[in-house]
């Protein structure tokens, strides 16, 4: 009876803690964002551009390009004329 028990506290346990890590993984999903430069509010209150932040708390690497739609917006005289 006692073994039983135990085994059921410790499953209580396990339960708790993957509820626990859930929850912690859904707040780390949030992040507070400026909606027009797209900075990133570190945890210190300093703003971050978003591929700094996201290089510093994950495995990826950036390259950057242009999209279409800015391409036109910065180099108008280049889009003109083609």
């Amino acid at each position: 009876m006692q073994k039983y028990k135990i085994e059921q506290q410790r499953h209580m346990l396990l339960l708790e803690r993957e509820k626990a890590l859930l929850e912690v993984r859904i707040l780390r999903g949030l992040l507070p964002i400026c909606a027009s430069c797209k900075k990133i509010r570190e945890d210190d209150g300093c703003w971050t551009q978003i591929e700094g932040y996201i290089r510093q708390h994950s495995e990826a690497k950036f390259t950057h390009s242009t999209c279409p739609d800015c391409a036109k917006r910065l180099y108008p005289d280049f889009y003109e004329t083609r």
